[in-house]
């Protein structure tokens, strides 16, 4: 059994463009990935064909959205890809048997829509700690080095449970327990060489997949 994994893609230049790191993740993980563009009238149809999403990063919430100002330093993502990725993930909501993985952008996305809040430029020390940094995160989700590249993060997630926090205190991964498998880490588990927190949560969520 080789559940269908889809992984949204950037939009840049007239092109959808994803890391292979994500696509390499998931075949080790024993899933089949399909990249999927940002075309809101086949949510439904990707609904019906994928067993899990990642949600993968990129660029900046466009935070008009939420009924606030873009942060002047932000780079806000393209807006037919902040459509659609919400667009799917608010669909994802009402399929509780659906896994999500949400990487950095995707899990801002997923703080957002559950009520929480986000710093839309870290001041320093900060910055420079996730810019293109490794630090170390320890909570519920394990301890160890991670590989970030960031310089917004969440303030408060809603609805959803904080299960990692980096050694500066930023919040660093998140989960609905209620679900069978829903988190989100703020690093980049495609580029982190420790492998219970890079790999390993690729291999969580197509094993979750295998199980529904």
């Amino acid at each position: 059994m080789y559940p269908m994994i889809g992984i949204t893609a950037d939009y840049h230049e007239k092109r959808h463009r994803v890391s292979s790191g994500y696509t390499n993740a998931i075949v080790s993980a024993g899933g089949i990935p399909i990249i999927l563009p940002n075309i809101v009238d086949l949510v439904p149809h990707f609904m019906n064909l994928c067993d899990g999403f990642v949600f993968t990063g990129g660029d900046d919430p466009i935070m008009q959205e939420w009924g606030i100002e873009t942060h002047h330093n932000a780079e806000p993502v393209h807006q037919s890809r902040q459509t659609f990725e919400l667009t799917l993930l608010r669909h994802v909501q009402k399929h509780p048997e659906k896994s999500v993985l949400g990487v950095c952008l995707g899990m801002q996305w997923m703080g957002l829509i559950a009520g929480g809040t986000l710093n839309q430029d870290l001041a320093e020390p900060f910055a420079s700690n996730h810019k293109k940094n490794d630090h170390i995160i320890a909570g519920a989700i394990g301890e160890g080095t991670v590989h970030s590249h960031h310089h917004q993060a969440m303030e408060s997630v809603g609805e959803l449970e904080v299960v990692a926090t980096s050694d500066d205190g930023i919040i660093e991964a998140i989960q609905d327990s209620n679900r069978l498998w829903y988190k989100g880490v703020q690093w980049h588990p495609e580029r982190t060489a420790n492998k219970k927190l890079g790999q390993r949560l690729f291999d969580q969520m197509v094993l979750a997949c295998k199980k529904t």
